[in-house]
Formats: structure tokens, C-alpha cells, sequence
């Protein structure tokens, strides 16, 4: 293959570097102009277009990149507006709890109080009660405990007593049982 190569580099040296490849100039000259037309009609009617179509789709996804940021930073914001929303909802509901919390306990104490006034005044009333009670068993029983003793100093001394023995007695017995 060298030897190819040498061989073909000193004939070309001899003959002339285009002739030993074969170059006819007016076919070349011919074709040069076919393939300048062929590169102008291409750039002007098939690269022009390509390359504005290209163009386009690369401004179009700019702008979807730039919308889908945009929205992105939206939808951010939009969840932080929730969110704080959401944040002052629990502290109302808070809030709104502690209070009702406060208010039964104050409704409770209230309730409490009440009963124990009223607990008060039904023991009041009962102690008045009572109080009446005795004092009606206590004149009763000075009546009959007068009675009884009337009766037994009428039987131990054998003598009917008038009223005002009666009286008497009764005074002087009742004045010895309460001292």
C-alpha cells in the first residue's frame, strides 16, 4: 500500500495533482455552482424554516419554564396562606376550648356555691325544726313530769291536792330539774 501511495504521488508530481484524480474543470466549475444553488435554496427554505420553528419551541419552553415557576411559587404561597389558616383555626379552636373549659368550671363553682346555700338553709330550717321540737317535748314533758309528781305526793301523803298545791308543787319540781 505505500508502495501504491509513492507510486501515486510521483505520477501526480509528473501528470498534475487534479489530472491524476481525474478533475475536469468545466464539470467541476458546473457542479460547484449546482451545489452553491443547492446551499442557498436549502438555507433559504429548509434551514431559514427549521431553524424559526427551532426558534419558536425554544421561546415556548422558556415561557412554559417561566409559567411553571410562577406557578410553583403560587402554589407555595398558596400553601403558607393554608397553612396559617389552619394555624389560627387551632388557635380559635384553642381558645374557644380553654374558655369553655373556664366557663363550666365558673358554672360548676356557681352550681357548687348554690348547693352548699341551699344545703345551709335546709339545715337551718331543720335546726329551727328541731330547735321547736325540743322545746315543745321539753313543755310537754314539764307537764307531765308535773303530773307525775302531783300524782306521787297525792298518793304518798294520801290528800287530794287543790290548784294551788297543785301549782306549787309543779313550780318547785320544774325549779329543781332545771338547775
Amino acid at each position: 500500500m505505500i508502495t501504491f501511495i509513492a507510486a501515486a504521488g510521483t505520477e501526480a508530481a509528473e501528470q498534475g495533482f487534479l489530472e491524476t484524480f481525474g478533475v475536469n474543470w468545466p464539470f467541476f466549475i458546473a457542479q460547484l455552482v449546482n451545489f452553491i444553488i443547492v446551499l442557498i435554496v436549502l438555507k433559504k427554505f429548509a434551514f431559514k424554516p427549521i431553524q424559526e420553528l427551532l426558534e419558536q419551541r425554544r421561546n415556548r419552553i422558556a415561557e412554559g419554564e417561566e409559567k411553571l415557576k410562577r406557578i410553583e411559587q403560587e402554589l407555595a404561597e398558596s400553601e403558607q396562606r393554608s397553612q396559617e389558616a389552619i394555624d389560627k383555626a387551632n388557635a380559635d379552636a384553642a381558645r374557644l376550648i380553654t374558655e369553655a373549659k373556664e366557663s363550666a368550671a365558673s358554672l360548676s363553682e356557681k352550681k357548687a356555691q348554690e348547693a352548699v346555700a341551699s344545703a345551709q338553709t335546709i339545715l337551718a330550717k331543720a335546726e329551727e325544726a328541731a330547735v321547736a321540737e325540743r322545746k315543745t317535748m321539753q313543755t310537754e314533758l314539764k307537764k307531765e313530769f308535773g303530773r307525775l309528781v302531783t300524782n306521787t305526793t297525792a298518793n304518798v301523803t294520801g290528800k287530794v291536792l287543790t290548784d294551788d298545791d297543785q301549782k306549787r308543787i309543779n313550780e318547785e319540781a320544774l325549779a329543781s330539774v332545771e338547775s
